[in-house]
């Protein structure tokens, strides 16, 4: 921790102090474009967005080749940079925009009202693996198949995961078509083709990749913290009836890529270091980690304290909480998955993005998907306006919320995730 992080910090932009998601010591990246202008890097800053390339002349050193490698319209020049140049802009900006700055007025005119722009994904997504980290949410989802072995045997020793469809990841606010696919109920004697019923969503973190490795040489456990350039929220959007026939035996295909949202700010690792934990420890009898995937500074610092929550708003209502977690509950650290990744030779780029599997707390208030929630549609969730859902409806919309709090530190968060749910063509 160092200066940025000092509580009596304050900003000359106004809205910054006090804000639940985006105060000075906060600071995300991003891809903007302000009304009538072309995508460029910015950093959010209360309800204000900074254009990183228009103050890049007011840094100087690493900071400044940072703010240069951020000014385009995606951030993976600044990924491959690592942390180094990250933090040296991350301190120069926290300068900048500090309330006793003494360039503010330089500052000012390149503040934009994040209102009126447009939020882009924040990088070119080359590829996108979902991990299956959610120990709660993975035992909940295998009771509903195998009641009496809801957990398969590779679980507690492999950090599980499928790759993804990067092509379909889209920023909070695109509207998600409901799938079609093949569907086959158990009370039905052959499949159907049609509109996804069980429509569901997932309340995951995605983990952005920073330098990355080349192919062949694995990213050992003890480095691959520093090849994480930063975090934001993922709804991993499934498909239950389609998944469930489709994925034997090689897992989710059109249940899964018809579209991946992901919140627009990218928070970085440095924003966060208040709110890491210690991984907590595995229950009595697990195994441990195998040696590539143990690293005792990632077991006492790799994990987060972060609470997700997942609201829901219907045509007629709300939004309402649906599920209340922590990112405590994930039973592999974002570095294990980084290691496990690249162990057989897989190589990284910057821009790749991870999803964190789905994040669930021991109890049915926490759960993360309603498959949990509503056990596979069977028993409804009640709304407090009087409606029931068992699975998503159209014209509903999903928003993911996560907030970081830590007593002596100002809270930050990850501002939303939210998608509306549209009919099927």
């Amino acid at each position: 921790m160092d200066r940025t992080h000092d509580p009596k910090l304050t900003s000359f932009v106004a809205s910054a102090n006090g804000h639940d998601d985006f105060p000075i010591q906060n600071l995300p990246f991003g891809i903007f474009s302000p009304p009538g202008g072309k995508p460029r890097g910015g950093v959010a800053i209360g309800d204000s967005i900074l254009d990183l390339g228009a103050v890049a002349p007011l840094l100087a050193g690493e900071a400044r080749r940072a703010a240069e490698a951020a000014a385009g319209d995606a951030l993976n020049p600044l990924f491959a940079l690592g942390a180094g140049p990250r933090r040296a802009l991350r301190a120069a900006l926290s300068a900048l925009l500090a309330a006793d700055s003494a360039k503010d007025a330089e500052v000012r005119p390149h503040l934009h009202d994040a209102a009126g722009c447009t939020l882009h994904l924040p990088a070119r997504i080359g590829d996108y693996t979902d991990f299956f980290a959610g120990i709660h949410h993975a035992a909940n989802a295998g009771k509903q198949f195998r009641p009496d072995n809801p957990l398969l045997p590779n679980y507690k020793y492999v950090p599980v995961a499928y790759h993804g469809r990067a092509s379909s990841v889209r920023p909070s606010g695109t509207p998600v078509r409901r799938p079609k696919g093949q569907r086959k109920p158990p009370a039905e004697a052959a499949p159907s083709f049609g509109p996804c019923r069980n429509l569901d969503y997932e309340m995951e973190f995605g983990i952005w990749i920073g330098p990355g490795n080349a192919q062949g040489e694995p990213i050992p456990i003890a480095e691959a913290a520093g090849h994480i350039a930063g975090f934001s929220l993922l709804n991993d959007w499934s498909a239950r009836d389609i998944q469930s026939w489709e994925a034997q035996p090689l897992g989710p295909f059109l249940a899964k890529n018809f579209c991946t949202s992901v919140s627009p700010w990218v928070v970085t690792p440095e924003a966060l270091e208040p709110f890491r934990i210690a991984q907590p420890k595995r229950p009595e009898g697990d195994p441990a980690p195998m040696a590539y995937l143990l690293d005792p500074a990632d077991q006492a610092g790799g994990a987060l304290d972060l609470a997700v929550e997942v609201l829901l708003q219907t045509p007629k209502g709300g939004p309402f909480r649906l599920s209340l977690a922590n990112t405590s509950h994930l039973y592999w650290t974002f570095a294990q998955m980084v290691a496990h990744h690249t162990i057989g030779g897989c190589n990284l780029a910057p821009g790749d993005l991870f999803g964190s599997g789905t994040i669930s707390a021991p109890s049915e208030d926490g759960y993360g998907a309603l498959l949990e929630i509503t056990y596979g549609g069977r028993k409804p969730v009640r709304l407090p306006n009087g409606e029931e859902r068992s699975f998503l409806e159209d014209g509903e919309t999903v928003i993911l919320r996560a907030r970081a709090t830590r007593e002596g530190c100002v809270p930050i968060g990850f501002g939303e995730c939210r998608g509306t749910v549209l009919p099927a063509t």
